[in-house]
């Protein structure tokens, strides 16, 4: 597939869905990324209700910026990653901030891959880039499409490589996405993307 050309506008935000085989993928995607690192970066990732999220810590190991558990009515600060707490939906504001919600699951997950993508659509719309990777269910499909929608950069993880192709392949049939990359692919254009941020 031809890669396309990169977008000339300046991207404010990353928004990552995941589920099984996620937190490995994301630690190849994410992991030792520099210390200068500008964008914001938020994350779900399916995990077990109830259980214990370690993921912050997990990378704040891996990682020379800052690490949070997205709080409710927190700013969306540059230069963070941000994982959405198990057992909460996370949205982001149109001012920037996120909100947690009790909301009912979406496609059995909370937090829901596509209620994130969405909201973050809504409040960065053209700046904003997704990314969805390897997991077991049609969850980040819609969200995906949504950011396509607000003329948003969409990437999705190679099936052929994914863990779990089922994610993958349900966003790809939802819509064509700028990128279907491996993930070394996406993490060269996270980081071209980003060192375009800073100019």
């Amino acid at each position: 597939m031809t890669p396309s050309p990169l977008p000339a506008r300046r991207m404010e935000a990353v928004v990552i869905g995941a589920s099984a085989g996620g937190v490995d993928a994301l630690i190849a995607l994410l992991g030792g990324l520099p210390a200068h690192w500008r964008l914001p970066v938020a994350v779900v990732i399916h995990l077990p209700e109830g259980h214990e999220s370690r993921l912050a810590e997990v990378f704040r190991h891996r990682l020379s910026f800052a690490v949070h558990e997205a709080a409710d009515k927190a700013p969306v600060a540059p230069g963070a990653l941000y994982f959405a707490p198990p057992g909460y939906h996370l949205s982001i504001e149109r001012d920037r901030c996120f909100s947690l919600s009790c909301e009912p699951p979406v496609l059995f997950s909370r937090p829901a891959i596509d209620l994130l993508m969405a909201s973050a659509a809504d409040a960065y719309g053209p700046a904003l880039v997704g990314v969805l990777l390897t997991g077991a269910n049609e969850d980040g499909a819609e969200g995906l499409l949504r950011i396509r929608q607000a003329g948003g950069l969409t990437v999705v993880q190679d099936p052929a490589e994914a863990l779990v192709a089922t994610m993958p392949r349900a966003a790809i049939a939802a819509h064509t996405p700028d990128f279907v990359l491996p993930l070394r692919d996406i993490r060269a254009l996270l980081l071209q993307l980003d060192s375009a941020h800073a100019h």
